[in-house]
């Protein structure tokens, strides 16, 4: 039985992995957001959009990766 809920805590982990690579694609992202408009300051508002949108895709990905673990902890 201890044997299976080592498993279940690395495949957690591993599953919860995930939410690394949002954290990087939202500095990816930011990044890339205050560079634009500090080359084009008048670009400012149209870019907010896809900042906002760009910002919610990453995001959607972290919370992917939260429930996949939490599944994987408590439900199966």
């Amino acid at each position: 039985m201890m044997e299976v809920l080592g498993l279940k805590a690395i495949g957690a982990g591993l599953a919860a992995s995930g939410m690394i690579g949002a954290g990087v694609g939202l500095g990816f992202v930011f990044g890339k957001f205050f560079e634009s408009v500090a080359r084009q300051p008048a670009a400012e508002d149209k870019l907010k959009t896809y900042l906002f949108i760009g910002m919610a895709l990453v995001e959607a990905i972290a919370l992917f990766a939260f429930v996949i673990a939490a599944i994987i902890l408590f439900v199966l």
